[in-house]
């Protein structure tokens, strides 16, 4: 047995048994990954896939099994080698945010000019994802944290740390009939075509959570990933845009920004961090400079699932 074959399990699991999206993603060739698997059933002496001629359709039961130890000895292996970079190489290295367009264009980059003046041979990437692919890239380790209002809490293989919370706000175009509305009703605005983020973006499900409430059907016309998108489609007259306040509270001649506060409830923007990972240093501090109120110590007890302090292990040398 050896770790290609446990790349392989788990891989075939995220590609659907898609061999050639496997060997494309472990760069190497199908009839390879064909040979790793057979080597691997004859060693365990079990059928690990379900076949359909030279088809694979899925994981068997001792599959399913051997996908879970296939994942935790990798994610310890992933450990392993960051041990020694955590030791090495604290003033250099890379740090990779996944996170929503919102976030990258709006939040981020006064946090990130402050980090690079601390860090300043740290490269920095960003991987702007939906928030399913950004806690996905976490949970790989493809990216070291994940930025986002939806899909990062409440997941069991992540930490979650509260960012800040925000609210929604309303744009219209300045001749709008609505523009000149000093509070703005769900009943007002189900009147409307409305442009705003797609299912699973920047606090969508609160939207449609505040008009179910109400028994009200929204007519969203056209829906977007990032803020930016929405607000050239309000622009053009498309409909009454909803979007983030931090994207909208940038001076724009062509559109009025309303409150939205009494129509829909506040966001929180999470940082997530693989549940019991090592991290290296200035991780943590590039998440105390996002929330002050959070040390550095407490982020690393939570991030290892250390939730008391009578789990705290101490070494008293006299």
């Amino acid at each position: 047995m050896n770790f290609q074959q446990l790349k392989i399990i788990r891989e075939a699991a995220r590609c659907q048994c898609n061999l050639t999206e496997v060997a494309k993603t472990l760069f190497t060739s199908q009839s390879g990954i064909s040979r790793h698997i057979r080597e691997l059933e004859d060693e365990l002496g079990v059928e690990l896939f379900i076949r359909h001629g030279k088809r694979m359709l899925g994981l068997t039961g001792p599959g399913k099994e051997m996908l879970v130890i296939a994942q935790r000895i990798l994610d310890e292996s992933a450990k392993a080698k960051r041990l020694g970079q955590l030791f090495t190489a604290q003033e250099a290295g890379i740090l990779t945010i996944a996170t929503t367009h919102t976030q990258a264009r709006y939040s981020l980059p006064s946090i990130l000019k402050q980090f690079r003046s601390r860090y300043p041979h740290i490269q920095v990437v960003l991987n702007q994802a939906t928030p399913e692919e950004i806690r996905d890239q976490v949970i790989s380790g493809e990216a070291d944290i994940g930025i986002a209002s939806e899909g990062l809490a409440h997941n069991g293989k992540l930490t979650t740390f509260p960012w800040f919370k925000w609210n929604h706000r309303i744009l219209v175009p300045h001749d709008h009939p609505l523009a000149q509305e000093d509070k703005l009703s769900l009943e007002q605005l189900a009147q409307w075509p409305l442009v705003t983020y797609r299912a699973g973006m920047t606090g969508r499900s609160v939207i449609d959570e505040a008009f179910q409430t109400v028994s009200l059907l929204p007519n969203v016309v056209l829906s977007a990933q990032d803020s930016d998108v929405v607000k050239t489609y309000v622009r053009l007259g498309m409909g009454i845009g909803i979007i983030a306040e931090t994207a909208a509270d940038h001076d724009d001649p062509e559109l009025i920004s309303l409150d939205a506060r009494h129509l829909f409830n506040s966001n929180t923007v999470w940082l997530g961090v693989k549940q019991g990972q090592l991290q290296r240093d200035y991780l943590w501090q590039f998440m105390t400079l996002c929330n002050p109120n959070l040390s550095e110590d407490e982020l690393k007890q939570m991030a290892r699932g250390i939730t008391e302090p009578s789990e705290l292990g101490y070494d008293f040398q006299i």
